[in-house]
């Protein structure tokens, strides 16, 4: 929303039930306290006590025949205000009982201005990394068809650029050291300009090579992200404000996605998709202008502790196994459309916003259960679903196609909440970032295995259908070991999952209003 106040004028009977209400603090969108009664014909005012308003304000004046309600407000979201315009407006018009759960879009607990500012800026750089670290995958078929490049070939280009996540590591040992949110900034400054040169490569090879560096740092800079979102997001929000990030990012896929059209535009046509990776140094300089440091590193702690080993190795395992489906099921999708169903790159867009989009709806109720429920029974419930009805759109046609990739897309958006936010939690301060990098560089093996193994069944004559089911049972796997291994993290702050950060404790404590 816009940085300007909004106003709000209603007005009821005196003997109403709403009027009755309005007279009283409300306890719902925010949590209200009375300033001044009204008396000698003065308004009845209430003022903000908990709550995400930068400015806020509430005045009811009442006469004998009807009681006026006049709400002044105004809410910074960077980037995604006009997504909760109405949303708020709604809330604020139509009064939920005190303590009522708060509607199904908005965070469980009430965010302060300072973190709604915070997770928009985050989301925002959400939506360039996500473009970067799509873009390749999403143009790889055409830019290997342009370069006579074959199943295999763009397998092993697909491995490669995965391969680069060693850039990665050093900007998250950093982020441990010197601050989440200087690296943040130098890679959403670095990861657009990188990836730009994409459309100018001469060969195949060197296009990989510029995507080795830039899709590492766009996961570079969503890995601190999310290291951002875990410590300054209250401990009943932490899934929630994931996958707001992760929608944000399904946005950021979205419009490399939408971009492929010109990709027909005839032989080289993918190359103008690079460049619009430029438009995200609009976030780069949004962030550096208006990005904080958390609270969390700033607060004395114990700097580079020793890594949990089990939980390092769990959380690394999981992430293996379920990379060994995922990334081959995304990487060649486009190939499986373009080769089996014939579809050209418009069509291809087509099926993957309309089987995507809708299922972004499961990213924000995820996040929702995951904080609510628990993460352990969402992810046992949800992956396997996943799996198998992304498997189902492999291996039948026609309408089917469509709905078990779009219904696949739902199940694995109400999961990714819950199987993401575990990479954070289980490691304290001095190290979060650290394991965060070197777990997504690990899971990486996964993805790169799982690559080339499909690129090279699929040359030798394996159909995708087939190649997807071999593969998914490690997916499943995967959501089994998460039931069994992982510790229930919802409800609990990140101090209570690693004592480790006691002190943080304290200093949280002494720097609460």
């Amino acid at each position: 929303m816009s940085r300007r106040p909004h106003s709000l004028v209603q007005s009821w009977p005196a003997d109403s039930p709403e009027a009755t209400a309005a007279l009283t603090p409300r306890d719902d969108v925010v949590t209200e306290r009375l300033i001044e009664h009204g008396v000698d014909h003065r308004p009845h005012a209430f003022e903000q006590v908990e709550g995400p308003f930068t400015e806020y304000h509430r005045s009811v004046r009442s006469t004998d025949n009807s009681v006026e309600q006049t709400t002044v407000y105004r809410l910074h979201i960077p980037w995604f205000g006009w997504l909760f315009e109405r949303p708020i407006r709604s809330s604020l018009r139509h009064r939920r009982p005190s303590g009522s759960r708060p509607p199904w879009w908005a965070p469980p607990d009430k965010l302060s201005p300072a973190q709604v500012a915070t997770l928009g800026l985050l989301a925002a750089a959400s939506l360039a990394a996500a473009f970067i670290n799509t873009v390749f995958t999403q143009t790889a078929n055409f830019a290997a068809d342009d370069f006579g490049i074959s199943s295999s070939g763009q397998g092993l280009g697909g491995v490669v650029v995965r391969l680069g996540i060693v850039i990665a590591i050093p900007f998250a040992v950093l982020a441990d050291r010197k601050g989440r949110r200087k690296m943040i900034v130098i890679t959403a400054w670095l990861a657009p300009l990188f990836t730009a040169l994409g459309a100018i490569a001469p060969t195949f090879w060197v296009l990989v090579a510029t995507q080795a560096v830039g899709r590492p740092l766009s996961i570079a800079l969503a890995l601190l992200v999310g290291v951002v979102v875990a410590e300054e997001m209250p401990r009943n929000s932490r899934t929630y404000a994931l996958s707001v990030l992760a929608l944000a990012g399904g946005m950021g896929a979205g419009v490399a996605v939408a971009s492929l059209p010109l990709a027909d535009m005839g032989s080289g046509g993918w190359r103008f998709i690079y460049l619009i990776a430029l438009v995200w140094l609009l976030a780069a300089a949004h962030l550096a202008r208006s990005l904080p440091e958390t609270r969390r590193f700033e607060l004395p702690h114990r700097t580079s502790p020793p890594l949990h080993r089990r939980r390092f190795t769990t959380v690394a395992f999981i992430a293996v196994s379920a990379n060994l489906f995922v990334a081959p099921a995304s990487f060649f999708q486009n190939r499986y459309l373009d080769d089996v169903r014939g579809f050209s790159a418009s069509s291809i867009a087509l099926f993957t916003l309309s089987t995507g989009t809708p299922a972004s709806l499961g990213l924000v109720l995820g996040g929702r259960l995951a904080d609510t429920v628990g993460r352990r029974v969402v992810l046992i419930t949800c992956m396997p679903l996943a799996t198998s009805l992304v498997v189902m759109s492999f291996n039948v046609s026609g309408p089917l196609m469509w709905l078990s990739a779009l219904f696949g897309g739902l199940m694995g958006g109400l999961a990714y909440p819950a199987f993401a936010v575990y990479r954070t939690e289980l490691f304290p301060t001095g190290n979060r970032a650290r394991a965060s990098g070197w777990i997504t560089a690990i899971s990486l093996v996964g993805s790169s295995v799982g690559l080339v193994l499909a690129g090279r069944l699929i040359d030798h004559g394996w159909s995708y259908g087939r190649v997807m089911l071999a593969l998914a049972g490690a997916q499943v796997l995967a959501a089994i070991v998460a039931f069994t291994a992982y510790p229930e993290s919802a409800h609990m702050e990140l101090e209570e999952l690693n004592p480790e950060d006691d002190a943080i404790v304290t200093g949280l404590a002494a720097s609460s209003p």
